[in-house]
């Protein structure tokens, strides 16, 4: 069995318009400044799967604990992400496994 991190954090955009795209990964990329994380990324999608374009970025983290993870969300910068990227975006669902 591999080792894999206590929590994943993945978080999928679709843009209202996709002339916005980069400016949500722009705004989604104040997360990076956030210490809690052991793992982040933010990536376009690249829209290979002929089935599903609903998908336009991906925020993409790993976690020691859950406590990291709310601290990342009780991180300054995160509430700045949010008020980038909330009036660009359409969709945003998230899962933690």
């Amino acid at each position: 069995m591999t080792t894999r991190p206590t929590l994943r954090h993945v978080v999928f955009f679709s843009a209202k318009d996709k002339a916005d795209i980069p400016r949500i990964v722009e705004g989604l990329a104040l997360l990076a400044g956030i210490p809690h994380s052991t793992s982040f990324e933010v990536r376009q999608n690249t829209q290979s799967d002929a089935l599903s374009s609903e998908v336009d970025v991906i925020v993409y983290a790993e976690f020691a604990s859950h406590e990291a993870l709310a601290a990342y969300k009780a991180d300054p910068l995160y509430d700045a992400s949010i008020k980038a990227v909330r009036p660009l975006r359409d969709m945003r669902i998230a899962a933690d496994f």
